[in-house]
C-alpha cells in the first residue's frame, strides 16, 4: 500500500515529486521505465543542443544553469538534461524505482492498482491515487499512406533519429509540419539532398513568443480537453516560430513545402500531377500520440475522442479526482509541466485527506519500499 504512485520521471514526474512532500505526501512512489535520469530527452539526436531545442525549462527550486554552469548552450540536449535531472533528484532526495514498466492501471475499492515489472520482477502497488506522467516519445505516430510497404528505400521517424551522417549524398523526403521537422531538415540539407511534404500550410510565425501567447495557445488547449476532445499540437495553435535560422532556410529553398504526397511507389512519393519524386530515405516527422496503454482498463476515453479533463489547471480526470494527467493537453509542455506538478499533488494531497507538509507516514524521502 501506498498513498501515491507517480508514473514517470520527466519533468512533469519530477515537479509533481518535488511538491508531493510540500503538501503532506512524503512516501509516493516515483516509477519510470528508463535506465536513468532525463525523461525523453536520453534519446533526443546527439547533434540537437540546449540552444537549439525548445526551452527546457528550470524544475521548480534548482534551475539547469545550477547543475551545468551559465555556459552550457551547446552541451547536446540528451547527456545534458539527463544530467540536470540526475542531479535534481539527489538533491531532493526523489527516490525513482527504475527501470520500472507499468503495464496496467485498474480501479480497485480504495483506489488503483498500479502493476508492472521491474529489475527484481513484477511489481504491484495498491494506491489511493495516481499521477501519471509518460508524455508521448514513446508512441510515434506512422501515419497511413497507401504503398508505403512498396517503397525500396529506407522508412524512419524521427523518433529513432541519430544523425544526418548515413544520409549523405543521398535524397531524403521530410514529412512533417512540426518544429522537429524543420530542425532536421536544416541538418539534412548540409550532406544531402532534401524535400518537405506537409499536410497542411505550413503558419510561420514572427511575433516573439511572449507569456500572453503562451497564456492563449494553452487556453485553446484546454478548451478541447475540458469538452473531451484530443488535444491539438502546439504548432497547430501557435504556427513555427520564423527565426534567423529558418528564414534562411525558406531563402535558401531548403524549407519550401509541397503538398502531402497520394502515395509511396517503390522509388518515391506519387505527386498529384502524376510524376514520382524520387527518393533514397522517407524520415517521417509526423508526431507522436500519448503513451497511455496502461490506462486502457480504466476506459477514460470519451465519445469525442479524448479524455475529459477537469480542475483547476485540467489535470484531473473529470469524476475520479485521484487521477491526475500530466503532460496531457494544456500540461504538455515543460513550463505547463511545472505549474501542472505542483496542482496535481495539491488536488490529489486534497482528495486523500492528506493534512500538510510532513504528514504523510513515510521517512521525509520520495519513495516507498516496493511491494512484490
Amino acid at each position: 500500500m501506498t498513498r501515491v504512485v507517480v508514473v514517470g520521471a520527466g519533468q512533469a514526474g519530477l515537479s509533481a515529486a518535488y511538491y508531493l512532500p510540500r503538501f503532506g505526501i512524503d512516501d509516493a512512489v516515483i516509477l519510470d521505465h528508463n535506465s536513468g535520469p532525463g525523461g525523453a530527452w536520453r534519446q533526443r539526436w546527439p547533434s540537437l543542443t540546449l540552444r537549439a531545442a525548445n526551452r527546457v525549462h528550470d524544475l521548480p527550486g534548482w534551475g539547469l544553469q545550477d547543475a551545468l554552469g551559465t555556459h552550457c548552450d551547446d552541451v547536446p540536449a540528451s547527456t545534458g538534461v539527463a544530467e540536470y535531472f540526475g542531479e535534481y533528484e539527489e538533491r531532493f532526495d526523489i527516490d525513482v524505482h527504475r527501470p520500472a514498466h507499468v503495464a496496467s492501471v485498474s480501479r480497485t475499492d480504495s483506489g488503483y492498482l498500479v502493476a508492472g515489472h521491474g529489475i527484481a520482477g513484477p511489481f504491484e502497488y495498491r494506491t489511493e491515487a495516481v499521477i501519471n506522467c509518460t508524455g508521448t516519445w514513446d508512441s510515434p505516430f506512422w501515419p497511413t499512406v497507401r504503398g508505403a510497404s512498396s517503397f525500396r528505400g529506407v522508412q524512419l521517424h524521427a523518433h529513432d533519429y541519430r544523425t544526418a551522417e548515413p544520409f549523405a549524398g543521398k535524397t531524403v523526403a521530410v514529412v512533417g509540419a512540426g518544429i522537429t521537422s524543420v530542425q532536421l531538415l536544416l541538418e539534412i540539407s548540409a550532406v544531402a539532398k532534401t524535400m518537405w511534404f506537409t499536410r497542411r500550410e505550413v503558419q510561420w510565425d514572427a511575433t516573439p513568443f511572449d507569456p500572453d501567447k503562451g497564456r492563449r495557445a494553452v487556453a485553446r488547449v484546454e478548451e478541447r480537453v475540458r469538452a473531451g476532445l484530443p488535444p491539438g499540437s502546439v504548432v497547430s495553435v501557435t504556427g513555427l516560430p520564423l527565426t534567423p535560422a529558418l528564414r534562411a532556410g525558406i531563402d535558401s529553398g531548403v524549407l519550401v513545402r509541397q503538398p502531402m504526397f497520394r502515395e509511396l511507389t517503390p522509388d518515391g512519393p506519387l505527386l498529384a500531377d502524376g510524376s514520382v519524386a524520387a527518393a533514397d530515405v522517407i524520415l517521417w516527422c509526423t508526431g507522436f500520440r500519448y503513451s497511455m496503454d496502461h490506462l486502457a482498463p480504466l476506459g477514460l476515453r470519451s465519445p469525442g475522442g479524448g479524455i475529459v479533463m477537469t480542475g483547476r489547471l485540467a489535470t484531473e480526470v473529470a469524476g475520479e479526482p485521484r487521477l491526475h494527467l500530466l503532460g496531457y493537453g494544456p500540461s504538455a509542455s515543460t513550463i505547463g509541466a511545472n505549474r501542472a506538478g505542483r496542482e496535481a499533488a495539491r488536488a490529489v494531497a486534497e482528495a486523500i485527506g492528506a493534512s500538510g507538509p510532513g504528514s504523510g507516514s513515510g521517512s521525509g524521502r520520495v519513495g516507498a519500499t516496493q511491494l512484490a
